[in-house]
């Protein structure tokens, strides 16, 4: 949608989450000597100025990554700490800057790894190629649909890929898209790590589009959902974010348990805020290979809480 530009809700409660967690899913995924194909399908314009008109008109920043800004480090969850020190690395005693998803995520790569960053907007593009230039060849700001954009990403020569998926969701369209690219890219790829967003909002088609994931025939899924406030009185309005993964890696639920009481208290907006996990883990077989199985889904775990904090443990074995 060329209407829409991410800089109005640049470091909102929903970039803090889903940045949050695609963070440590790279972190994770690092941990093995093999390069790592990262695609950020809607990566914007890849850092805004908190001075810039577009981040002043609505300062959703003020009641996200502002409100995290000046507290000590020390005191975060782990999973927070180690986004907060993304934030970090571009700015200086004041908050100035406010990366995107794919400044963070280029940050973070290793020599052996690449970033494909898509933006179709022709404003956003260049700031966007601007912005990652420093990085090399390896990082490629790709001014291109970036459902379109995974069709040649995956399959990754290295067999091992991070997909950030966050499209605006601003037209019901997008609703549809991003489940035939999803789709279309689990088929390629099952066993990539996909981190996809979308708002929290009173429309049947988010309640369909998590159901939808939730079905997808992979093994192991993560859903995150983080409500900040209630609706507006015409039911309308953002009311959080849902996150969900695909393959989460190993101590993401646990870092995301110790988090969400934390940002609850922190980022909650009225006293509706609260946050909810399901971790679902059943076998995945496929048809041709389905005989002699039950197809029963294994265990599903549901926690909802409004409020607590702790620490991110950082051991975890390599996936």
């Amino acid at each position: 949608m060329l209407a829409y530009r991410h800089a109005f809700h640049a470091g909102n409660h929903a970039d803090v989450l889903k940045h949050a967690i695609a963070l440590y899913c790279l972190d994770y995924l690092q941990q093995k000597p093999v390069g790592l194909t990262v695609v950020d399908t809607h990566a914007g314009a890849g850092r805004y100025s908190v001075d810039a008109k577009l981040v002043r008109d609505k300062a959703e920043y003020q009641t996200g990554v502002g409100r995290l800004w000046p507290m000590k480090d020390a005191n975060m969850p782990g999973l927070i700490r180690d986004y907060m020190a993304q934030i970090r690395l571009v700015n200086d005693e004041q908050l100035q800057y406010l990366p995107g998803s794919a400044l963070m995520l280029a940050q973070q790569l290793r020599p052996i790894d690449s970033l494909r960053a898509c933006e179709i907007h022709p404003t956003d593009h260049p700031i966007l190629q601007e912005t990652l230039a420093p990085f090399g060849r390896k990082v490629k700001a790709l001014k291109s649909d970036g459902f379109v954009q995974l069709k040649a990403a995956l399959p990754p020569i290295s067999r091992r890929a991070l997909v950030l998926m966050d499209p605006s969701f601003e037209i019901k369209t997008d609703y549809d898209k991003a489940i035939t690219a999803l789709r279309d890219a689990v088929a390629r790829f099952a066993s990539g790590c996909y981190v996809i967003w979308l708002p929290m909002l009173q429309r049947f088609e988010v309640d369909r589009f998590v159901r939808q994931v939730m079905n997808m025939p992979v093994a192991n899924k993560l859903h995150v959902a983080f409500r900040v406030r209630d609706p507006l009185k015409d039911g309308l309005g953002l009311m959080g974010s849902h996150v969900i993964v695909l393959n989460p890696p190993y101590g993401l639920e646990q870092a995301c348990r110790e988090a969400m009481p934390w940002l609850v208290k922190q980022l909650g907006q009225d006293p509706s805020a609260s946050f909810e996990l399901l971790k679902e883990a059943k076998p995945f077989v496929p048809a041709a290979s389905a005989k002699g199985t039950s197809g029963r889904s294994g265990p599903t775990r549901r926690t909802r809480s409004p409020a607590g904090t702790s620490s991110t443990p950082r051991s975890r074995p390599p996936q």
